[in-house]
């Protein structure tokens, strides 16, 4: 019960956002599309038990999603026409969020490492990207809008490796654990 209300309102606060989307693609792409990402994350359903042989696939769909909504032309679609609108709302929280979370828990240590990686690396591309094109890239928005979106990007990145290496300092694995298994790379002390 507690999971579908936090997912009710992390998709409230993305329908709210909707009144600053068209006006700023910073409120659209690092506020908006991640809180209906988080939507479909903490759905109940993402408790759900996959199948080992469907991990593969459930990642390759969830990660295609994301590719398609990093897109500009995806986010003009979801301003300019309903059907973007509504693909928007449909697609991420269910077929980026939802599927990201049912094969997390599947996942290796390494390959979670290389995701989170990867995703550093694209917010850093798209980042330069957004601040070094001379032109639009997005025609619903302004090309100031566009750089102050690629140093969002920058710092969303930014905050990602300071977020994800918190653990890593804070771990008490790296205190003395004489005949125990070190949590990341199980080898033994």
């Amino acid at each position: 019960m507690m999971r579908w209300g936090l997912s009710g309102a992390a998709f409230a606060l993305a329908c709210g956002a909707q009144l600053w989307v068209a006006a700023d693609p910073v409120i659209h792409m690092l506020v908006q599309i991640p809180l209906l990402a988080i939507c479909g994350w903490l759905l109940p359903l993402a408790r759900w038990e996959l199948p080992k042989e469907t991990v593969g696939a459930v990642l390759i769909l969830a990660l295609v999603v994301g590719a398609i909504w990093m897109l500009p032309r995806s986010l003009d679609a979801a301003l300019i026409t309903w059907q973007g609108h509504i693909a928007k709302f449909a697609t991420i929280p269910l077929l980026f969020g939802l599927p990201l979370a049912l094969v997390w828990r599947h996942l290796g240590p390494i390959l979670k490492g290389f995701l989170k990686c990867q995703s550093v690396s694209m917010l850093l591309f798209l980042g330069f990207l957004y601040t070094h094109a001379p032109v639009r890239l997005c025609n619903s928005y302004l090309v100031d809008d566009q750089v102050r979106l690629g140093h969002g990007f920058a710092l969303a990145a930014l905050a990602l490796v300071i977020l994800w290496l918190i653990p890593v300092f804070a771990s008490p694995s790296h205190r003395e654990t004489k005949g125990k298994f070190h949590e990341f790379s199980h080898i033994r002390h």
